[in-house]
Protein backbone atom coordinates (compact mmCIF):
# COMPACT_ATOMS: atom_id res chain seq x y z
CA UNK A 1 0.00 0.00 0.00
CA UNK A 2 3.07 2.13 0.79
CA UNK A 3 4.71 1.23 -2.45
CA UNK A 4 1.73 1.86 -4.13
CA UNK A 5 0.90 5.08 -3.08
CA UNK A 6 4.29 6.80 -3.62
CA UNK A 7 3.75 5.27 -7.72
CA UNK A 8 0.35 6.78 -7.32
CA UNK A 9 1.75 10.61 -5.97
CA UNK A 10 5.12 9.79 -8.18
CA UNK A 11 2.57 9.44 -11.58
CA UNK A 12 0.75 12.33 -10.94
CA UNK A 13 3.95 14.66 -10.30
CA UNK A 14 5.28 13.34 -13.82
CA UNK A 15 2.11 14.32 -15.03
CA UNK A 16 1.67 17.35 -13.52
CA UNK A 17 5.42 18.33 -14.59
CA UNK A 18 4.73 17.17 -18.41
CA UNK A 19 1.66 19.79 -18.16
CA UNK A 20 3.58 22.33 -16.98
CA UNK A 21 6.30 21.87 -19.82
CA UNK A 22 3.75 21.43 -22.52
CA UNK A 23 2.12 25.03 -20.92
CA UNK A 24 5.56 26.42 -20.65
CA UNK A 25 6.60 25.04 -24.34
CA UNK A 26 3.20 26.19 -25.66
CA UNK A 27 3.75 29.22 -24.53
CA UNK A 28 7.39 30.01 -25.16
CA UNK A 29 6.05 29.05 -29.21
CA UNK A 30 2.73 31.30 -29.16
CA UNK A 31 5.56 34.14 -28.10
CA UNK A 32 7.97 33.58 -30.04
CA UNK A 33 5.66 33.59 -33.04
CA UNK A 34 3.30 36.72 -31.68
CA UNK A 35 6.75 38.73 -31.08
CA UNK A 36 7.25 38.59 -34.70
CA UNK A 37 3.76 39.68 -35.87
CA UNK A 38 3.90 42.07 -33.09
CA UNK A 39 6.59 43.56 -34.07
CA UNK A 40 5.57 43.62 -37.22
CA UNK A 41 2.10 45.38 -36.55
CA UNK A 42 4.28 47.77 -34.46
CA UNK A 43 6.10 48.97 -37.14
CA UNK A 44 2.69 49.26 -39.24
CA UNK A 45 4.27 47.11 -41.66
CA UNK A 46 6.81 50.04 -42.72
CA UNK A 47 10.08 50.05 -43.38
CA UNK A 48 12.06 53.67 -42.96
CA UNK A 49 13.88 54.30 -45.88
CA UNK A 50 15.99 57.10 -47.47
CA UNK A 51 15.84 59.13 -50.70
CA UNK A 52 13.40 58.23 -53.53
CA UNK A 53 16.15 58.22 -56.09
CA UNK A 54 18.96 56.28 -54.50
CA UNK A 55 19.78 52.71 -55.72
CA UNK A 56 18.93 51.13 -51.98
CA UNK A 57 15.67 52.70 -52.23
CA UNK A 58 14.85 50.51 -55.36
CA UNK A 59 16.49 47.46 -54.04
CA UNK A 60 14.26 47.70 -50.95
CA UNK A 61 11.52 47.59 -53.26
CA UNK A 62 12.53 43.98 -54.31
CA UNK A 63 12.78 42.67 -51.25
CA UNK A 64 9.16 43.82 -50.45
CA UNK A 65 8.42 42.02 -53.56
CA UNK A 66 10.50 38.68 -52.95
CA UNK A 67 9.52 38.39 -49.51
CA UNK A 68 6.57 36.34 -49.02
CA UNK A 69 6.98 38.08 -45.17
CA UNK A 70 6.99 41.35 -46.31
CA UNK A 71 3.76 40.96 -48.58
CA UNK A 72 1.68 44.08 -47.97
CA UNK A 73 4.75 46.40 -46.57
CA UNK A 74 5.51 49.95 -47.31
CA UNK A 75 8.96 51.50 -47.49
CA UNK A 76 8.67 55.14 -45.96
CA UNK A 77 11.17 57.55 -48.23
CA UNK A 78 12.59 60.62 -47.85
CA UNK A 79 16.45 61.32 -46.70
CA UNK A 80 19.14 59.82 -45.18
CA UNK A 81 18.82 62.69 -42.45
CA UNK A 82 15.28 62.00 -42.06
CA UNK A 83 15.99 58.04 -41.47
CA UNK A 84 18.47 58.89 -38.75
CA UNK A 85 16.57 61.03 -37.02
CA UNK A 86 13.67 58.83 -36.92
CA UNK A 87 16.46 55.52 -35.92
CA UNK A 88 17.80 58.15 -32.72
CA UNK A 89 14.31 58.77 -31.37
CA UNK A 90 13.07 55.63 -31.70
CA UNK A 91 16.01 53.85 -30.23
CA UNK A 92 15.91 56.53 -27.46
CA UNK A 93 12.16 54.60 -26.68
CA UNK A 94 13.67 51.69 -27.15
CA UNK A 95 11.37 50.97 -30.03
CA UNK A 96 11.02 48.77 -33.47
CA UNK A 97 12.20 49.89 -36.17
CA UNK A 98 13.55 48.48 -39.60
CA UNK A 99 15.96 50.89 -41.52
CA UNK A 100 17.87 50.85 -45.30
CA UNK A 101 21.45 50.64 -43.91
CA UNK A 102 24.83 50.46 -45.41
CA UNK A 103 28.56 50.39 -43.50
CA UNK A 104 30.50 52.07 -43.42
CA UNK A 105 28.25 54.53 -41.91
CA UNK A 106 28.65 56.09 -38.02
CA UNK A 107 25.27 54.92 -37.31
CA UNK A 108 26.89 51.12 -36.26
CA UNK A 109 29.54 53.12 -34.04
CA UNK A 110 27.24 55.28 -32.48
CA UNK A 111 23.99 52.82 -31.92
CA UNK A 112 23.91 49.21 -31.22
CA UNK A 113 22.39 47.63 -34.71
CA UNK A 114 22.00 44.55 -36.71
CA UNK A 115 21.66 43.39 -40.69
CA UNK A 116 18.22 41.46 -40.57
CA UNK A 117 19.69 38.20 -42.79
CA UNK A 118 18.91 37.92 -46.57
CA UNK A 119 18.28 34.49 -47.04
CA UNK A 120 17.30 35.42 -50.72
CA UNK A 121 20.15 37.16 -51.43
CA UNK A 122 18.24 40.58 -52.63
CA UNK A 123 21.13 42.67 -51.13
CA UNK A 124 24.17 40.93 -52.13
CA UNK A 125 26.90 39.70 -49.85
CA UNK A 126 29.19 42.59 -50.37
CA UNK A 127 29.60 45.87 -52.33
CA UNK A 128 32.42 47.99 -53.23
CA UNK A 129 33.00 51.69 -54.32
CA UNK A 130 34.42 52.64 -57.82
CA UNK A 131 35.70 55.29 -59.38
CA UNK A 132 34.12 56.34 -62.55
CA UNK A 133 35.65 58.86 -64.87
CA UNK A 134 34.23 60.86 -68.28
CA UNK A 135 35.77 59.09 -72.07
CA UNK A 136 38.77 61.76 -72.98
CA UNK A 137 39.97 62.39 -69.31
CA UNK A 138 42.95 59.94 -69.53
CA UNK A 139 44.26 61.88 -72.86
CA UNK A 140 42.82 65.66 -71.81
CA UNK A 141 43.69 65.54 -68.12
CA UNK A 142 46.09 62.71 -67.85
CA UNK A 143 47.37 64.02 -64.27
CA UNK A 144 44.13 63.52 -63.42
CA UNK A 145 43.06 60.41 -64.53
CA UNK A 146 46.23 59.34 -62.60
CA UNK A 147 45.43 60.78 -59.39
CA UNK A 148 41.37 59.28 -59.67
CA UNK A 149 42.64 55.96 -60.63
CA UNK A 150 44.93 55.89 -57.14
CA UNK A 151 42.04 56.99 -55.01
CA UNK A 152 41.62 54.05 -52.38
CA UNK A 153 40.65 53.85 -48.72
CA UNK A 154 41.01 51.40 -46.37
CA UNK A 155 37.49 50.47 -44.47
CA UNK A 156 38.92 50.81 -40.80
CA UNK A 157 40.45 54.12 -41.88
CA UNK A 158 36.98 55.44 -43.58
CA UNK A 159 34.85 54.02 -40.13
CA UNK A 160 37.61 56.18 -38.02
CA UNK A 161 36.47 59.41 -40.00
CA UNK A 162 33.28 59.14 -40.05
CA UNK A 163 33.07 58.67 -36.12
CA UNK A 164 35.33 61.89 -35.94
CA UNK A 165 32.99 63.64 -38.63
CA UNK A 166 29.84 63.01 -36.47
CA UNK A 167 31.51 64.46 -33.14
CA UNK A 168 32.45 67.51 -35.14
CA UNK A 169 29.04 68.27 -36.67
CA UNK A 170 29.66 66.57 -40.10
CA UNK A 171 31.82 69.49 -41.34
CA UNK A 172 33.16 67.13 -43.81
CA UNK A 173 35.89 69.88 -45.20
CA UNK A 174 37.49 70.38 -41.93
CA UNK A 175 37.70 66.54 -41.20
CA UNK A 176 39.25 66.29 -44.60
CA UNK A 177 41.82 68.54 -43.61
CA UNK A 178 42.76 67.40 -40.80
CA UNK A 179 42.68 63.81 -42.68
CA UNK A 180 44.93 65.02 -45.09
CA UNK A 181 47.61 66.69 -42.72
CA UNK A 182 47.70 63.37 -40.89
CA UNK A 183 47.92 61.20 -43.57
CA UNK A 184 50.49 62.17 -45.91
CA UNK A 185 52.13 59.91 -46.07
CA UNK A 186 49.00 58.00 -47.98
CA UNK A 187 48.95 61.53 -49.94
CA UNK A 188 52.28 61.18 -51.26
CA UNK A 189 51.65 57.50 -52.24
CA UNK A 190 48.84 58.57 -54.83
CA UNK A 191 50.60 61.94 -56.09
CA UNK A 192 54.23 60.09 -56.59
CA UNK A 193 55.14 61.39 -59.80
CA UNK A 194 52.09 63.50 -60.69
CA UNK A 195 52.85 66.76 -61.74
CA UNK A 196 51.50 69.71 -61.26
CA UNK A 197 48.93 71.69 -63.28
CA UNK A 198 48.62 75.89 -62.66
CA UNK A 199 45.12 76.54 -62.20
CA UNK A 200 43.22 73.48 -64.32
CA UNK A 201 39.76 73.54 -64.15
CA UNK A 202 38.32 70.15 -62.56
CA UNK A 203 34.45 68.86 -61.71
CA UNK A 204 34.43 66.62 -59.18
CA UNK A 205 30.57 64.39 -58.62
CA UNK A 206 29.41 63.31 -55.19
CA UNK A 207 25.95 61.81 -53.77
CA UNK A 208 25.06 62.99 -50.26
CA UNK A 209 26.23 59.83 -48.62
CA UNK A 210 28.45 60.53 -45.74
CA UNK A 211 31.43 57.97 -46.89
CA UNK A 212 31.14 59.67 -50.48
CA UNK A 213 31.21 63.60 -48.87
CA UNK A 214 34.38 62.46 -47.11
CA UNK A 215 36.10 60.91 -49.64
CA UNK A 216 34.97 63.61 -52.20
CA UNK A 217 36.24 66.78 -50.04
CA UNK A 218 39.33 64.76 -49.54
CA UNK A 219 40.14 64.33 -53.18
CA UNK A 220 39.19 67.71 -53.52
CA UNK A 221 42.01 68.80 -50.91
CA UNK A 222 44.60 66.73 -53.21
CA UNK A 223 43.64 67.86 -56.24
CA UNK A 224 44.27 71.84 -55.27
CA UNK A 225 47.73 70.81 -53.37
CA UNK A 226 48.21 69.93 -57.33
CA UNK A 227 46.93 73.37 -58.23
CA UNK A 228 43.56 72.70 -59.76
CA UNK A 229 41.20 74.71 -59.36
CA UNK A 230 38.03 71.96 -58.06
CA UNK A 231 34.35 72.20 -58.25
CA UNK A 232 32.27 70.06 -56.03
CA UNK A 233 28.74 69.00 -56.67
CA UNK A 234 26.88 67.01 -54.30
CA UNK A 235 23.91 65.62 -56.83
CA UNK A 236 21.39 62.56 -56.47
CA UNK A 237 22.67 59.25 -58.51
CA UNK A 238 21.08 60.01 -61.01
CA UNK A 239 22.08 63.05 -61.84
CA UNK A 240 25.58 62.01 -61.47
CA UNK A 241 26.03 59.34 -63.44
CA UNK A 242 24.62 61.82 -66.34
CA UNK A 243 27.03 64.57 -65.41
CA UNK A 244 29.96 61.86 -66.11
CA UNK A 245 28.71 60.46 -69.23
CA UNK A 246 27.75 63.56 -70.47
CA UNK A 247 31.13 65.24 -69.68
CA UNK A 248 29.17 67.81 -67.22
CA UNK A 249 32.21 66.66 -64.78
CA UNK A 250 35.04 65.13 -64.55
CA UNK A 251 34.60 62.19 -62.47
CA UNK A 252 33.60 61.00 -59.33
CA UNK A 253 34.19 58.38 -56.34
CA UNK A 254 30.76 57.76 -55.00
CA UNK A 255 29.50 54.73 -57.09
CA UNK A 256 28.30 52.12 -55.18
CA UNK A 257 28.29 48.31 -57.24
CA UNK A 258 26.95 46.16 -57.65
CA UNK A 259 23.41 46.70 -55.89
CA UNK A 260 22.92 49.86 -54.89
CA UNK A 261 23.63 52.04 -58.36
CA UNK A 262 23.97 49.06 -60.48
CA UNK A 263 20.38 49.92 -62.26
CA UNK A 264 22.58 54.17 -63.07
CA UNK A 265 25.22 51.95 -63.83
CA UNK A 266 23.86 49.83 -66.54
CA UNK A 267 21.80 52.54 -68.01
CA UNK A 268 24.66 54.93 -69.12
CA UNK A 269 27.53 52.07 -68.94
CA UNK A 270 29.31 52.08 -71.99
CA UNK A 271 29.65 56.05 -71.59
CA UNK A 272 31.98 55.96 -68.41
CA UNK A 273 35.31 55.24 -67.76
CA UNK A 274 35.13 52.86 -65.03
CA UNK A 275 38.67 52.84 -63.00
CA UNK A 276 37.70 50.06 -60.59
CA UNK A 277 37.05 50.38 -56.33
CA UNK A 278 38.35 52.91 -54.12
CA UNK A 279 36.67 51.03 -51.44
CA UNK A 280 35.94 47.23 -50.73
CA UNK A 281 34.05 45.79 -47.85
CA UNK A 282 30.84 47.50 -47.83
CA UNK A 283 27.28 46.30 -47.33
CA UNK A 284 23.78 46.83 -47.64
CA UNK A 285 20.23 45.92 -46.34
CA UNK A 286 17.63 46.33 -43.76
CA UNK A 287 18.99 46.78 -40.21
CA UNK A 288 17.26 46.88 -36.62
CA UNK A 289 18.58 47.71 -33.33
CA UNK A 290 19.97 44.77 -31.56
CA UNK A 291 17.15 44.67 -28.42
CA UNK A 292 14.61 43.65 -31.26
CA UNK A 293 14.26 39.72 -31.14
CA UNK A 294 14.36 39.34 -34.56
CA UNK A 295 17.41 38.09 -36.95
CA UNK A 296 16.23 37.59 -40.36
CA UNK A 297 13.58 39.49 -42.66
CA UNK A 298 11.70 35.84 -42.68
CA UNK A 299 10.92 36.71 -39.24
CA UNK A 300 8.79 39.08 -39.91
CA UNK A 301 4.42 38.55 -40.88
CA UNK A 302 3.26 40.08 -43.94
CA UNK A 303 0.31 42.14 -43.81
CA UNK A 304 -2.94 40.87 -43.27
Amino acid sequence: MFEFKWKKVGVIAALSLSFVAAGCSQEGNESEGGASKSVSEELEYTITGIEPGAGQTETNEKALAEYESLAGWEQETSSSAAMLTSLEKTIDNEEPIIVAAWSPHYKFAKWDLKYLEDPKGIFGEAEYITTIVRHGLKDEMPEAYTLFDRFHWELADMEAALLKAQEMDFDFEVVAQEWVEENQEIVAEWTEGVEPVDGTSLHLASTAWDTELFSANVAKLVFEQLGYNVKLSVVDPSVLFEAISTGDADGSLSPWMPATHGAFYGEYEGQFEDLGENLSGAKIGLAVPTYMEIDSIEDLEPKE
